[in-house]
């Protein structure tokens, strides 16, 4: 024969093998030191927005929902984007794309966290590090010494469908408009309107 194949020989299942049995559980040890270090930094946030239960951050999705709620997005519209593109992940090009649903929301809700915490948008751009990025910004949200504040003006999707309106016990509500202002003093007051003819 001519043409030899290398891909018939048992060689190289076994380095496959050997590969892979030290690669699974390095992942896997990583994958529960990030699950830690995130955890641990919700948790942290949670605090400074007054959410009651440290529990709530430990418990995987749960947590994304609650910051959902804080950055005034439903976090029922998180959890359907997220599990319809788990379930359609199969679908060529289609399920990758759905993939950036959850992804928006994440950047919608982390944005609106971040101003929540007196930080502006582009500590955002921490995301586009693969891996790392949202754990730096989790833990400037985490340990910066700004207070958690709703005095701000209502979320561009505050009058959509992907307002929170959901109310949970222990995370307070998350009102999403600046209190009114005084008027000036000296300004001008418009009249009452005239009562009706009978």
């Amino acid at each position: 024969m001519i043409f030899s194949s290398n891909y018939d020989s048992d060689v190289n299942g076994l380095g496959i093998l050997a590969v892979l049995v030290f690669l699974i559980p390095f992942l896997l040890i990583l994958a529960l030191a990030g699950y830690l270090i995130s955890s641990f930094l919700y948790m942290r946030i949670f605090d400074k927005a007054g959410v009651q239960g440290k529990w709530r951050a430990w418990v995987p999705v749960y947590n994304y929902l609650i910051l959902a709620k804080l950055g005034d997005l439903s976090p029922w519209w998180f959890l359907g984007a997220l599990v319809g593109a788990g379930l359609l992940s199969g679908i060529p090009i289609v399920g990758a794309l759905l993939y950036l649903v959850p992804l928006v929301l994440i950047v919608m809700y982390s944005w609106r966290v971040g101003l929540k915490l007196g930080k502006e948008w582009y500590y955002l751009l921490l995301f586009l590090i693969p891996g790392i990025g949202s754990l730096i910004w989790l833990a400037i949200m985490a340990f910066t010494s700004s207070r958690w504040s709703t005095a701000l003006p209502l979320a561009p999707w505050s009058s959509s469908f992907l307002a929170d309106n959901t109310v949970w016990d222990g995370v307070p509500p998350q009102h999403g408009g600046a209190s009114p202002m005084p008027p000036a003093p000296g300004s001008y007051t418009p009249p009452t309107p005239p009562a009706p003819q009978s």
